[in-house]
């Protein structure tokens, strides 16, 4: 009798906001391509909604990508309820998709509240659990979040030795954590150099950048666990406003503050208080164009994760504004300022002075995608987890 084919793993990846497809196309890619594995796609939380991800979707389907199953899980209000709620919400749509996709193993990327809410969900239904990016340290309830998770998963992919021993220290057994450096730069490693990031123009509002003259990036999201988000912010305004430079400024996420944040903004645009006119406001970007943009800027200001990882491997320079990537590893290119316009200012006209940095492999290891992909497609399913004695 002819040998059984072996059926398929099937690998359930949860995108629940627009990073999780920005930053991990690329393992996607090979997920979706590997012989052994099945790539299950369940498309929620802020992706969902046109203000935040009307891109994405249409991206992923032009990039060969099916979405199984869609959570409608976003409680809007910006604030420390609706954040709570969402997450709430999302473990009870993703009960039901779980279940109908029946996966091998669920995939989470990082430490957004709603992964926290999804990785609950798959440890109750006896689902082994991988995580990627568990082991780092930050400010904010992504600390909280990030540790929760490493406790919920069986695998663990983490982007640097630290986070490794970290991990190990929580009690997982070594043998089931794997340093494989972060997907997220290996993407920006691979983003084609004739993308010189001009699509910015295309989305948008407000001043056109020149991509081959000096611009700045502006990221900058709520600390969910600071009560002052709208100050801490004006702050950022003001010191960028105050240098008058053509500036990309990208609206916040859907974390809790993000009103404060957004109301900041409009007032301060719509009651003429910038002096600076060169300013373009975006929601977002498709994963290459805003890597590519990255890459060109000749300053990144806020607090992005963007700014301590795909910016360390690029070179660009990063002012490292407040507490939200407090404690996390990061490369030389990295200035941190506090909460006041003037020292924000001087640590911009710093970093403009000196120019692009060495890219560092902080973060990179070539093949990290790959090898998460060997490990998905080899590792011995097993749901119970025991506490591991060093």
């Amino acid at each position: 009798m002819p040998k059984k084919l072996r059926e398929k793993r099937k690998i359930c990846f949860p995108i629940m906001s627009r990073i999780h497809y920005a930053r991990q196309k690329h393992l996607m890619t090979l997920i979706q391509k590997s012989p052994k594995l099945d790539l299950q796609l369940v498309v929620g939380g802020s992706v969902l909604l046109d203000k935040h991800g009307e891109r994405f979707l249409p991206a992923m389907a032009e990039a060969g990508f099916n979405v199984n199953e869609t959570l409608f899980n976003v409680i809007e209000g910006g604030n420390h309820i609706a954040m709570a709620k969402t997450s709430g919400l999302a473990a009870l749509e993703f009960s039901n998709s779980l279940y109908k996709l029946n996966p091998d193993i669920v995939l989470i990327r990082g430490d957004r509240f709603e992964q926290l809410a999804l990785a609950m969900v798959a440890a109750y239904l006896n689902k082994t659990i991988a995580h990627i990016e568990g082991g780092d340290l930050t400010g904010t309830i992504d600390e909280s979040v990030r540790h929760a998770i490493t406790k919920l998963a069986h695998v663990h992919f983490v982007t640097n030795e630290d986070a490794r021993k970290r991990v190990i220290q929580m009690g997982e057994n070594p043998r089931m954590v794997f340093n494989v450096g972060s997907p997220d730069v290996e993407f920006a490693a691979l983003v084609d150099k004739k993308n010189d990031g001009r699509a910015v123009n295309k989305s948008g509002m407000g001043f056109v950048i020149d991509v081959n003259k000096p611009f700045l990036m502006v990221m900058q999201h709520p600390v969910t666990t600071e009560k002052n988000n709208r100050k801490n912010f004006e702050e950022t305004l003001k010191a960028v406003d105050a240098l008058n430079l053509p500036t990309v400024w990208f609206w916040p996420n859907s974390d809790a503050g993000t009103n404060e944040i957004s109301k900041a903004i409009r007032v301060y645009r719509e009651h003429g208080k910038f002096k600076n006119k060169k300013i373009r406001f975006v929601t977002d970007l498709l994963p290459e164009d805003f890597i590519a943009l990255l890459r060109r800027s000749s300053v990144m200001i806020g607090n992005s994760s963007a700014g301590i990882k795909e910016s360390s491997y690029l070179g660009t320079p990063v002012v490292n504004v407040g507490t939200r990537q407090a404690n996390r590893l990061r490369a030389e290119n990295v200035v941190d300022a506090g909460y006041r316009a003037d020292v924000i200012k001087k640590a911009i006209q710093s970093q403009l002075a000196h120019g692009p940095y060495k890219k560092s492999d902080l973060y990179f290891r070539a093949g990290s995608s790959r090898k998460i992909v060997e490990v998905l497609s080899k590792i011995k399913l097993n749901p119970q987890k025991k506490f591991y004695t060093i």
